[in-house]
Parts: structure tokens; C-alpha cells; sequence
């Protein structure tokens, strides 16, 4: 499952973003991976990993949320 969200540019800077990407790891847990940067830019990834893949989902859907209300929006999405 991956969403790939995009905040608006301001003045000259390009626009950010931020991918999100869940995926099962090769031991039974899960893995979820955000980058974020400026398109065009560096960026950065964290990985935090879980155990379950229902809690895997719920730090997914939490962390997509809130974007979305720091005024990213969605521009891809698959679940």
C-alpha cells in the first residue's frame, strides 16, 4: 500500500512531499516507510517497523491523515 501526497508551493521553493509506503518485511512484521523532501531535492526516509500488520495500518492511516490536515493532498494513492 503507498500514498504519495503534495503540499502547494510557496514563492519559489518547490512543493513538498511526502510518500508513504507499507510493506511486510521478510521476518512476519511490517515496514513503514515515509520520505519526504522537496521535489527536486534531497530527502529524507524513516522506517519504523511493527509486528502486526493491523497496527502497521493504523500508523499508515494516522500519519496519511494528518497531512491531510497540515494541508498536504492526496495525488496517489493505492491501498
Amino acid at each position: 500500500m503507498h500514498a504519495f501526497l503534495q503540499h502547494p508551493a510557496t514563492g519559489t521553493e518547490a512543493p513538498r512531499f511526502l510518500r508513504l509506503t507499507l510493506l511486510p518485511d521478510l521476518f512476519g512484521g511490517w515496514e513503514l516507510l515515509r520520505e519526504t523532501g522537496r521535489i527536486g531535492g534531497r530527502s529524507q526516509l524513516r522506517r519504523e517497523l511493527y509486528l502486526e500488520q493491523d497496527e502497521a495500518r493504523a500508523a499508515f492511516d494516522k500519519a496519511r491523515d494528518a497531512e491531510l490536515h497540515r494541508g498536504f493532498a492526496l495525488v496517489e494513492g493505492s491501498t
